[in-house]
This record gives C-alpha cells, sequence and structure tokens, in this order.
C-alpha cells in the first residue's frame, strides 16, 4: 500500500539532502537536529521515485552513544526495510557530516548494526571506507549450506544454489549484509532481472541477500551487477563491490588493487587476501537538498 507523503497527516517539515555515490542514490537525513521515527511505510514513501523524493536507500544520521565514535549510520531500503549496511552510502555520510558542518573531522568513526566502520575524506574528493574484514563462513553471512557438496576453488569455497531449474555456483560473502556472488561471462547479458530477484529471496538465506553477477575483464579490472535486497538492481552497490573483489580473489581471478566497474561508476577495492580490512574507495556527490512535508 502506497502512502502518500504530502497527505500524511503527521505535519512534520522534513529536512533532507538528496546524493549520489557512483549512481547508487539516497536521501540523506540529519536525524541530530530533527526527530526522526518513521514507520516502515513512510520511509518507502520517502524512497517512491513518483511520489516521494525518490532513492535506493535513505541513510539517517544520529549520535552514537559509544565512546570514540562519532556517529550512528541507519540505512532503509526502499521497501522500508532497515538493513545492516551500505558502502556507497557510507560515503555520502562522511560528506554529509562535514558539509553540514556536523563535523569537522577528515575521518570519521561510525556505528553500523554490524559494528565501527572508519570513513576518511581525501583530498581529491574521493571518500575510501574501511569496511572490516569480510566474513566468510557460510553459517555466520547467513547462508544454509546443509547437504550441500561445495567445491573448492582457489581459497573459496563455492556452493551449488538452485535457481529456476538450474545450478549456480556462488560465493557467499558478508560485508556486513550478506552477499551471493556468481561469475558470469558477459554482465551486459547476464540474467539479473530474472535471476536475482530468485536469489534475494532464496530458502537458503535466512535473510535474504544481495545477489552479485560479476565479469572478470583482468586481474585488477572487473565488471559489476547487483541485485540488492529490498531495493532490486542499482546502478551501484558498494558492499556489493567489496564482496565481488573478495570472491575473485579468493578464487584467483582477481588481484588487489580492483577496480569494479559498476554501471553508475567505478569503485577501488583493496584487501589483502587474509584477514585485513576491506578498503573501498570513489566518490560521493550531493545532488539537491529540500525540504518535504510528511
Amino acid at each position: 500500500m502506497r502512502v502518500d507523503l504530502l497527505h500524511y497527516n503527521s505535519g512534520m517539515k522534513l529536512k533532507f539532502t538528496k546524493m549520489q555515490g557512483a549512481g547508487n542514490d539516497f536521501v540523506v537525513i540529519d536525524g541530530i537536529s530533527q526527530t526522526i521515527d518513521f514507520a516502515p511505510e513512510q520511509w518507502r514513501a520517502l524512497a517512491d521515485r513518483h511520489f516521494g523524493v525518490g532513492a535506493d536507500q535513505l541513510l539517517l544520521v544520529e549520535r552514537s552513544m559509544q565512546p570514540g565514535v562519532d556517529f550512528r549510520y541507519r540505512i532503509f531500503n526502499a521497501d522500508g526495510g532497515e538493513v545492516e549496511h551500505c558502502g556507497n552510502g557510507a560515503r555520502c555520510f562522511v560528506k554529509f557530516v562535514r558539509d553540514t558542518g556536523l563535523t569537522d573531522k577528515r575521518s570519521v568513526r561510525v556505528e553500523v548494526q554490524q559494528g565501527v566502520i572508519t570513513l576518511t575524506m581525501r583530498d581529491d574528493g574521493q571518500v575510501s571506507v574501511d569496511m572490516g574484514a569480510p566474513i566468510l563462513t557460510a553459517s555466520d553471512v547467513p547462508f544454509d549450506a546443509n547437504g550441500l557438496a561445495g567445491r573448492r576453488e582457489g581459497d573459496d569455497m563455492l556452493w551449488p544454489l538452485d535457481v529456476a531449474g538450474k545450478t549456480t555456483w556462488i560465493s557467499v560473502v558478508s560485508m556486513g549484509n550478506p552477499h551471493a556472488v556468481q561469475v558470469v561471462e558477459d554482465v551486459d547479458t547476464a540474467p539479473v532481472e530474472t535471476d536475482g530477484p530468485q536469489i534475494e529471496r532464496h530458502a537458503r538465506f535466512p535473510r535474504r541477500v544481495n545477489a552479485g553477477f560479476l565479469q572478470v575483464v583482468d586481474k585488477h579490472r572487473a565488471r559489476l551487477r547487483v541485485y540488492e535486497r529490498g531495493a532490486g538492481e542499482t546502478l551501484a552497490c558498494g558492499t556489493g563491490a567489496c564482496a565481488a573483489a573478495v570472491a575473485g580473489i579468493r578464487r584467483g581471478l582477481l588481484a588487489a588493487p580492483v577496480a569494479i566497474e559498476t554501471r553508475g561508476g567505478t569503485l577501488t577495492i583493496d584487501w589483502d587476501g587474509a584477514s585485513g580490512p576491506v578498503i573501498m574507495t570513489g566518490p560521493a556527490t550531493t545532488v539537491f537538498e529540500g525540504t518535504i512535508e510528511i
């Protein structure tokens, strides 16, 4: 059911900033200077591209109660559900808090659902995000591998997934949120629109999953499309780029640093291939600021 924000009878004027990172677009809201307590249908209405502002995800900036942590960062998908992490959003986050005067730090520590991440604004305007170490144990992603016979490729374990009556071999990785990465010959012809929704809601992923379609161009370059959980296919997915790079490096197909080319732009991913953090670098752009009555 659609909720029309212009006729939602709360009488609140909401200030927001529209931002994008490599084409992945966001509504960013300051939850420090204004009180935000929305129901899922209100988040959905804000994200609606015809009746709201329009966005892949909505980002809420709050104060953190943790010592030594600058902010709390909450992410809501276009379907109104709250999720664990968003890499492109994280880059927009640090630009937002600096541009709005919430901080003058170039590097900030930010609390997300799964821990604390560090975001750094570089001199060239790009933003680097310490995304933390990837989670590679299937049950922790979470992925239900019971009864499946995986196969080893390099350092990675591939799992067979029944999708549309055929077997698709995937790597499972969590970057604070779950990802299923498959290697395809050509992302332009990959079945993203048909297989993506089936993978996203596959029964073996109890929290649903982001479905990544990875094309390896050479050791340091790859192309990627992602069907995101709760948002559909987006022009870019930061955590998806990290997960794809991790899977490719573990399989021996890629080597860091990796330029991941999405439909919205290029993200650079660096990872030591072991237990170190994944570092993602890419753009963050403010599109416009506005006020909407809800």
